[in-house]
């Protein structure tokens, strides 16, 4: 019998973490490239993809895809085009390379998805996988992080990523439909918000996406008393400084407004007995995690409904993934032949929510 590796893998719209029981952790930003023309392919010695940090990097000399930014995994009711489906292909089976499992392993994996995926986002996951995982569980990316923390009795867990805000309600059972939202307000929401702000404030001043991620990953911040965020643009080609402290803290605080509302729509839901041990026992995972003060921002809106507490992950990066890698490894052998890959993807992926999801 070949020997068995798991996969717990975050499909980020912009970086994707894997966690192996090879004892390999990583994490790859979820780009791909294919380089434009013969030049381009021998700049990069001949390969017919590039990934990453590095594809970012090159972006001029190559076709760029985001694949995960607006398609049907992180969009309920978006459609894929066929570039799309090659790209997340491309990149999955990239990912699962990096465990550096022992030729001729069988490999099964735990993949995170936003908490309301839709079926199409879901079979497009189980048709990503088919050609490289013997059998796939997809789960929801905020009942990963907290199953990977044993935060699953009586806990509300917030997951900030790029492309969604996840919200996910435990109470000592796997999580049900009802006990999950998903919002559009986070990263990337957060990052056309600042370029709007700025445009309407510097209009001479001139940026990239790009740059100004890198602007929010440094300076991000809900508090009144932030530091001051001064950066360096180019206005006609010079490097010009400017202050855009209260650009970044509006833009960061949108994310504050719909996650309380989701909060307490989770909250008001529940058993009224449970709800208030519920309200302080709050998990802040994600990538938008990271965004200083934020678990004091939501404690504080929450003081209207009788107030909260806020733990922010220690591992914002790994939390999806480490807890993606642990259900993998407690699920009974018979449940990962129930998922097979291969046969659930052929068969044109979930019929229904129960048929690949946990």
């Amino acid at each position: 019998m070949s020997d068995i590796v798991y996969l717990g893998i975050d499909l980020g719209t912009s970086r994707t973490s894997l966690t192996s029981s090879t004892g390999v952790r990583t994490t790859v930003w979820s780009y791909v490239g294919y380089p434009k023309d013969h030049v381009a392919r021998k700049k990069f010695g001949g390969r017919d993809i590039i990934y990453g940090k590095e594809a970012v990097e090159n972006r001029l000399a190559l076709n760029l895809h985001r694949p995960l930014a607006g398609g049907s995994i992180k969009v309920v009711g978006a459609r894929d085009s066929s570039e799309t489906k090659h790209a997340v292909k491309d990149l999955l089976e990239h990912v699962v390379s990096l465990a550096k499992a022992p030729k001729g392993s069988t490999i099964y994996a735990v993949i995170g998805a936003p908490a309301e995926a839709s079926v199409e986002g879901k079979a497009a996951i189980l048709e990503a996988a088919a050609n490289c995982i013997d059998s796939v569980i997809v789960t929801s990316e905020p009942f990963s992080v907290a199953y990977g923390l044993d935060f699953l009795d009586d806990t509300l867990v917030i997951d900030i990523g790029a492309g969604t805000t996840d919200l996910c309600r435990l109470h000592g059972t796997m999580p049900q439909p009802e006990d999950q939202r998903t919002h559009q307000i986070a990263g990337d929401a957060i990052d056309q918000t600042l370029a709007t702000l700025i445009k309407e404030k510097h209009p001479e001043a001139q940026f990239s996406i790009n740059m100004l991620r890198g602007f929010k990953e440094k300076f991000s911040s809900v508090s009144p008393k932030m530091d001051e965020a001064n950066v360096m643009m180019p206005v006609k080609g010079k490097p010009t400084q400017f202050d855009i402290t209260e650009e970044v803290y509006k833009a960061c605080y949108t994310i504050v407004p719909p996650t309380i509302a989701a909060l307490q729509d989770l909250i008001a839901t529940y058993d009224p007995e449970f709800q208030a041990k519920m309200r302080n026992n709050i998990l802040l995972g994600g990538g938008g995690s990271q965004i200083k003060s934020l678990g004091l921002a939501i404690e504080q809106a929450l003081q209207e409904y009788g107030g909260g507490n806020v733990t922010t992950v220690d591992e914002p990066q790994y939390a999806g993934s480490n807890g993606a890698l642990k259900i993998a490894l407690d699920m009974p052998e018979e449940y990962w032949k129930e998922f097979d890959a291969s046969v659930a993807a052929h068969a044109g992926g979930a019929e229904d929510e129960g048929d690949d999801v946990i």
